[in-house]
């Protein structure tokens, strides 16, 4: 997926209207725990805690030049999505309604509710609620806003652009850990890393409880799998998106899978070591790293935290293992 640089230079227009670029970092403690430098991008920053804000920027702003006479519009989310369509939404005016499967988290749904979105809940995963809000839609006359979209990898590119763009050509990571939900996140990383000629390998990682990525990724075509996941709700697709699959069979060296362990053990890490609060999803870059430490050639490694959004209760939970080292003055590490 290409894109002009007239488009990439109005996405960044439409987003910086509204968010300044999100900082990043090589941490110290993170080099310290890998033996490799560690580039963070901290989406986690953003004005709702999380990437996907930026999509719904340029997404509603193409919808308000193309269609100026929608007035209403629905969607399906585990969360984030959903918090950047309200935002977007509310900035055009438009009313938003947003379907959560039953169980989300208490803490996205009060946030997307405060972004004025009338919050329904239906299903037991993303894709029963996803399907259910295509039929209200039709039902109640309103546009549904995907999960993905060509509109949406356009405003997420802009934050791919900052990381590969804060380098001088050659001197990017070696390998860049990816989530993957939907897709647009990868998707929006393959065109950003095109457009600057950034030679770093793309590794995709999803949920080792929600494979569909992986498996069709292996397949060569789309496969389903079911989502048990309890930690990455932003991770919990079921069905990969055929589109997004052709960029990531294209684009991507591998896809690796991550457990709740390993994704829990990466949100202690980045507490611990950056102070960082991610949610399940947003810690799953690092977790692929640290799987994946000793198995490929890198010298340096990149990820971001794609979100911060996690509950307090469980992310307390998450906290309460003692599981990540503690490091003494002279620098080396032991276990409490």
């Amino acid at each position: 997926m290409r894109f002009t640089t007239t488009e990439i230079d109005d996405a960044r227009r439409i987003v910086y209207a509204r968010l300044p670029p999100t900082p990043q970092y090589a941490w110290p403690m993170l080099r310290q725990r890998m033996g490799l430098e560690v580039w963070v991008k901290h989406e986690n920053h953003t004005a709702v805690g999380a990437f996907k804000v930026r999509g719904g920027l340029t997404w509603f702003d193409a919808l308000a030049r193309s269609r100026p006479e929608v007035r209403g519009v629905i969607s399906a989310t585990r969360g984030n999505h959903g918090q950047s369509v309200g935002y977007a939404a509310r900035l055009h005016g438009l009313q938003a309604t947003i379907v959560v499967p039953h169980g989300n988290s208490t803490e996205k749904n009060a946030a997307m509710r405060t972004l004025g979105v009338e919050l329904l809940e239906h299903g037991e995963d993303f894709q029963a609620a996803r399907e259910h809000a295509i039929e209200l839609g039709r039902q109640r006359g309103l546009l549904m806003v995907p999960s993905f979209h060509r509109e949406l990898i356009r405003g997420v590119m802009t934050y791919w652009l900052e990381f590969f763009e804060s380098f001088a050509r050659g001197s990017e990571p070696d390998v860049v850990y990816v989530p993957i939900g939907q897709g647009s996140g990868f998707c929006a990383a393959a065109a950003a890393r095109a457009h600057t000629g950034a030679r770093s390998e793309l590794v995709g990682v999803v949920s080792a409880h929600a494979t569909t990525y992986l498996d069709s990724f292996r397949a060569g075509r789309v496969m389903a799998a079911p989502v048990s996941t309890e930690l990455a709700d932003g991770m919990a697709c079921r069905i990969a998106d055929e589109e997004a699959l052709a960029v990531v069979r294209r684009e991507a060296a591998d896809v690796v899978a991550v457990t709740d362990d390993e994704v829990g053990e990466a949100m202690r890490i980045l507490f611990h070591d950056t102070h960082n609060v991610a949610e399940g999803a947003g810690a799953a870059g690092l977790a692929a790293a640290l799987q994946q430490r000793g198995r490929r050639a890198a010298r340096s490694v990149g990820l971001p935290i794609t979100g911060g959004n996690v509950d307090s209760a469980l992310f307390a939970r998450v906290l309460s293992a003692p599981s990540v080292p503690s490091y003494t003055a002279g620098g080396s590490a032991r276990l409490e």
